[in-house]
Order: C-alpha cells, then sequence, then structure tokens
C-alpha cells in the first residue's frame, strides 16, 4: 500500500504512516498542504481492494524544497519503472496497456486508451510521479478505432 503512494510527488512519502485493517486504510502523518493530503487520500483509494480511507493526516507548512544535485536526480531508466509500477497498480489504469518511453524525465506514452477519460487519467498519474519533467500522452482511442 505505501509502495504505491511513493512515486507521487504530491505524497510526503517520508511523512506518511500507512495502516490497513480489514480493506479500510487510515493515512496519519504531515502533509505540507492541505491539497497534498487530499490527492493522498485520493491515491489511497484507487488502489485494488481498498474499500474505505481515513484520512486522519494533519497539515504543516513545509519549507522550500533544496536544488537538488546531479547526483540525486532520477534517472530515466528509473522514472520509466515507477511510471509503468504507478499505472499497475492503480485500479482505474491497471488494464491499459500502455507503453512508456522517458529522455531527460520527459515521457513519452504510446497505446490503447478506453475513452478520452481514461488517457487524461494515465496523464494525470504520470505527471505526478517524482523525476517526470513532462508527459507526452501520444495513446490513441479505442473507440476512435471502433467508429
Amino acid at each position: 500500500m505505501k509502495l504505491a503512494l511513493l512515486f507521487h510527488r504530491n505524497v510526503n512519502y517520508s511523512k506518511t504512516t500507512v495502516e490497513v485493517k480489514d480493506k479500510v486504510v487510515t493515512l496519519k502523518g504531515e502533509a505540507s498542504s492541505t491539497a497534498q493530503k487530499e490527492l493522498t487520500a485520493e491515491y489511497a483509494k484507487d488502489i485494488e481492494g481498498v474499500k474505505e480511507v481515513k484520512n486522519e493526516m494533519t497539515v504543516a507548512a513545509a519549507p522550500e524544497p533544496a536544488e537538488r544535485t546531479e547526483s540525486q536526480k532520477i534517472d530515466d531508466a528509473s522514472v520509466t519503472a515507477q511510471v509503468k509500477t504507478a499505472l499497475t497498480t492503480h485500479r482505474s489504469t491497471s488494464s491499459i496497456k500502455t507503453k512508456v518511453e522517458t529522455r531527460n524525465g520527459e515521457v513519452t506514452l504510446t497505446g490503447i486508451a478506453k475513452n478520452e477519460a481514461e488517457k487524461s487519467l494515465v496523464t494525470k498519474l504520470v505527471t505526478d510521479i517524482k523525476g517526470v519533467t513532462s508527459v507526452k500522452n501520444q495513446m490513441t482511442l479505442e473507440e476512435a478505432k471502433t467508429k
């Protein structure tokens, strides 16, 4: 469960505690903003098998992030792996066949989405992954192919 939250830049992974009992997830810890708190709950709700999410996180002011050194930046292969893992762990995108290529943090997606909403969701999920600088979603729509 906590692994599925790891890849999202809008989740404060190190300050989030995840407890699961009877398919009910309780989130505790500290979020840097209300938006981060809400997004963490949304990502948890989208994980296969989750029945309910109780969000008990607190909101605290976060300091400005320090500039990252080159050695701290995530390499392209790692970004690709994170994207693939994130897409397969989300119930809404787990069945989508997507090809992922990453170059200098820019992710290009190809494959077939059922509709525009599914394509948009994939873009949103990938954009939120740590190390992604931009997303080019070149997926085609299944509904357009059947017409």
